[in-house]
């Protein structure tokens, strides 16, 4: 039976769905096994220790006392960004300067894994024995391009000169936050102070590594938790083997996440067109049943026949959709595998495991219960077509089919909150598109019906037709409207965000930022960018704060669920004074302060969301040690997109301007000016000039890897959407060859039945397409506010984009279908019907 339904192409549409639902889900769990096992494997490289403090001040003295007295090995390393001046400039130009992310390390880092460094780029490199010799740094191969020099070369840092002995092909631990986008060099953590770059308002993370036996540094860790908890200490957080360089591992999550929606989008289209292709393949065995039945073949005997069949289809299919997916986890691997620098190791055979069980719960859960009816019911109703009450059976089959592929859903997800929106939101489209598919056709019948609605008979009759089947035809629109609307999900994400996200910064917005000015510095900095071609360039002041409490109750992270909103109350914020509102902030909720002198706060308005303050509530600040207390007077709304200089919090002259504070600036840098940031850094060596293009460039090529990833999976869920597609309009052939054969042979014309299957097709594809487009805008607009963060417009086009995208699948399906059946005599339409 099998290969005779094979030769007869009955099982291709099951087989096709089921190879890219677990081809899918088998490519992102293969990749997400190997990042899993890798940074398992090296969770201590990734740290470089066992366990660490890390702190935005200087690590209190008791972590490291406590080390030692347990006997543990310990290091520390202090990060931060500044300016590096090469050596390797032109006669008569300015030496060239570039942002690096300076790393300075103790004697005995890193505590575990090593550096690997080389004599000069290009040539094979070796893991380092020790740090780098007094007065010697390792950098980066791209800093020494950008800086003119060599190996062997100086660079000067701050105030002091140092030869670069080696460049660095290999760091663990470096990374994904803000700094460590520029590049790195490394030089002993004694010799920073005689560089004078660290200095109030600098931003500095200092991390104290400990290492040794597993119970000692339990032990520790104890401690450190209790410690900081109990102290309440505020800018120490703590990281773990279980965490294993959480920036990397929060990278990594959100990349999986991502990628996991997309596959599972694409299994869920997959069961559509299962669940269809297995209505139509129900339809077309009911004949064949009816004679096993009439010859005294048992109930039992069929349903072994079938599930016989169907495990068979179900194990080849899942199969091949593995093997497929090995395939396609490579081809991730080579946009994905530069976010963690280990070696993997190979896939495990869980993912493989997963994929075969998808595969047989999708197939026997959405294929089978269409045929369990027909094994239940005596041979005369099954002859005469009617199957009655033992369609209970299939319901109750489907139920427990759709049970089994939520929990699998919720397996492959990797958790139960995303599984479940998943699987939840797409239950809930399926509910509202088919309500509003009956809804929708029997309004139009009742409408059409009227002598007064001037609709034609093939109108009419279309509408009847649609609405006499009501439960096939709903379940068509559905289907082809979730099929339609992910093709247009595609196209907006592919077209509208990713071109949003780009237009959404300014050809001339600012490119260079000027931090760390200390005040004596803040007039001659001025002159200076006057003299250069930059007047507009204001200085803004920056002083830094800890909130501490709100209307008098102290602030602590636990207060909050969020993660966004502990990160925020743990930090320092960036506060700044001001009698002028900035031009690109706007008051969304009471008024601006202006010139008065009272201590008083203008938030932003995201921020003030986040941390739940509201207007009169009141703020208190600690700044170096002071306390500084004011009402919330006015929330703004920012425009983070212009990339000018912004802050969270401004608050009038006179609360702040006595306390200790820095400077900051931005401008827009045509290019091919940097020599003028390379004078500036020669004059002002502590002031630190970030070039954001470069970072904005890593940045979009992180991104580009993610988006890159996600189209190759996008094309799984491509063909399966044009698989539900396919199969929405299959499922009704039958039906309507053999009611126009029956109008022809009452007499109907050819271009009367032609103009009943017009109408038809015109109805199914526009509603369809109608509430596709209606679902992608509303998707996109989701995506754009919650994932992408920009503003996107309301596309006017995409409606009648998506109504004549339905009306033309519907019309190609219908044409490709019946396109034989007026060319035919109604007999012979009516025999082979």
């Amino acid at each position: 039976m099998t290969a005779r339904d094979w030769r007869a192409g009955e099982l291709t549409m099951l087989l096709l769905a089921l190879v890219l639902a677990v081809a899918a889900l088998a490519s992102v769990g293969f990749l997400a096994d190997r990042m899993r096992q890798g940074l398992e494997r090296d969770a201590r490289q990734m740290i470089a220790a066992d366990f660490v403090v890390r702190a935005d001040h200087p690590v209190d003295a008791s972590f490291a006392a406590e080390a030692a007295s347990l006997k543990l090995a310990s290091a520390t390393t202090t990060i931060f960004p500044s300016m590096i001046t090469g050596s390797g400039a032109q006669p008569g130009l300015q030496p060239p300067s570039r942002l690096a992310a300076i790393k300075g390390v103790s004697p005995g880092y890193p505590l575990r894994g090593a550096v690997r460094i080389a004599p000069a780029p290009g040539a094979s490199d070796a893991p380092a024995t020790a740090i780098p010799a007094p007065g010697t740094v390792w950098v980066d191969p791209a800093l020494l391009d950008a800086l003119k020099t060599q190996v062997g070369g100086t660079v000067k840092v701050g105030t002091r000169t140092f030869r670069v002995a080696a460049v660095i092909t290999r760091e663990l631990d470096r990374g994904f936050s803000f700094v460590s986008f520029s590049p790195r060099l490394m030089m002993r953590a004694d010799e920073i102070a005689g560089t004078g770059l660290i200095s109030y308002g600098s931003r500095v993370t200092y991390r104290l590594l400990v290492a040794g036996p597993d119970a000692e540094v339990e032990h520790f860790a104890a401690w450190a938790r209790a410690r900081v908890d109990g102290g309440k200490l505020r800018g120490v957080t703590l990281e773990s083997l279980s965490d294993g360089q959480p920036q990397v591992r929060q990278t990594i999550d959100r990349a999986s996440h991502f990628l996991t929606l997309v596959s599972l989008l694409t299994a869920l289209l997959a069961a559509v067109a299962i669940a269809m292709a297995a209505h139509r393949f129900a339809r077309r065995h009911l004949d064949g049943c009816a004679a096993m039945r009439c010859l005294g073949v048992s109930q039992r005997t069929l349903r072994a026949l079938f599930a016989g069949e169907f495990l068979i289809v179900g194990v080849l299919g899942s199969v091949a959709g593995v093997v497929l997916g090995f395939g396609g986890h490579l081809v991730l691997l080579n946009w994905l595998g530069a976010l963690v620098e280990v070696e993997l190791p190979a896939p495990t055979l869980w993912p493989a495991v997963q994929g075969i069980a998808m595969g047989l719960v999708l197939l026997l859960g959405f294929a089978l219960p269409p045929l369990l009816p027909l094994t239940r019911v005596p041979p005369v109703r099954v002859i005469r077509r009617e199957i009655g009450d033992a369609q209970r059976v299939a319901y109750a089959a489907y139920s427990l089919g759709v049970l089994l592929f939520a929990g699998l859903l919720v397996i492959a997800a990797g958790e139960l909150k995303l599984g479940g929106i998943v699987a939840g939101g797409f239950a809930g489209g399926l509910l509202v598109f088919g309500a509003v598919a009956r809804l929708a056709l029997w309004a139009t019948a009742r409408y059409v019906r009227r002598e007064r609605s001037g609709a034609g008979v093939g109108w009419r009759y279309a509408l009847a037709s649609l609405e006499r089947r009501s439960g096939a035809s709903a379940l068509q629109i559905t289907a082809l409207g979730i099929g339609l609307m992910c093709l247009l999900l595609i196209a907006m994400t592919r077209n509208d965000l990713i071109a949003g996200w780009r237009e959404s910064t300014p050809p001339d917005a600012p490119n260079q930022f000027l931090i760390d000015i200390q005040p004596d510095q803040r007039a001659g900095v001025a002159t200076y960018l006057k003299q250069h071609g930059q007047p507009d360039a204001a200085l803004s002041p920056m002083v830094r704060g800890r909130l501490v409490a709100i209307n008098g109750k102290p602030v602590s992270p636990d207060d909050y669920q969020k993660a966004d909103a502990k990160r925020l109350v743990d930090r320092e914020f960036n506060l700044s004074y001001t009698t002028e509102l900035p031009g690109d902030n706007r008051v969304v909720e009471g008024g601006w302060f202006g010139a008065r002198d009272k201590p008083q706060v203008s938030i932003e308005q995201g921020l003030a969301k986040t941390i739940n303050v509201k207007l009169g509530d009141t703020l208190r600040f600690d700044v170096a040690g002071l306390q500084v207390e004011g009402p919330v007077t006015s929330v703004r709304k920012l425009d983070w997109n212009s990339f000018k200089v912004n802050f969270f919090v401004l608050m009038p002259p006179a609360a702040l301007a006595d306390l200790p504070a820095t400077f900051i600036t931005s401008f827009y840098l045509p290019a091919g000016r940097q020599t003028m940031i390379d004078g500036l850094v020669g004059i002002y060596p502590n002031v630190t000039a970030i070039d954001t293009a470069p970072i904005l460039a890593q940045i979009q090529r992180t991104i580009a890897q993610v988006i890159g990833a996600v189209q190759f999976l996008f094309l799984f869920t491509l063909a399966a959407g044009v698989l539900v597609l396919y199969a929405a309009l299959a499922g009704t052939r039958d039906e309507r060859m053999r009611e126009s054969a029956l109008l022809r042979a009452l007499g109907a014309s050819h271009q009367q039945v032609r103009a009943v299957q017009v109408a038809e097709f015109v109805a199914v594809g526009a509603l369809a397409g109608l509430m596709a487009a209606i679902g992608a805008q509303a998707i996109g607009y989701v995506l754009a506010s919650r994932v992408f963060e920009f503003h996107i417009d309301f596309n006017p086009w995409l409606l009648p984009a998506g109504i004549a995208a339905g009306v033309a699948c519907a019309g190609v399906g219908g044409w490709l279908s019946l396109r034989r059946v007026l060319a035919r005599p109604a007999l012979q339409s009516l025999r082979d019907a």
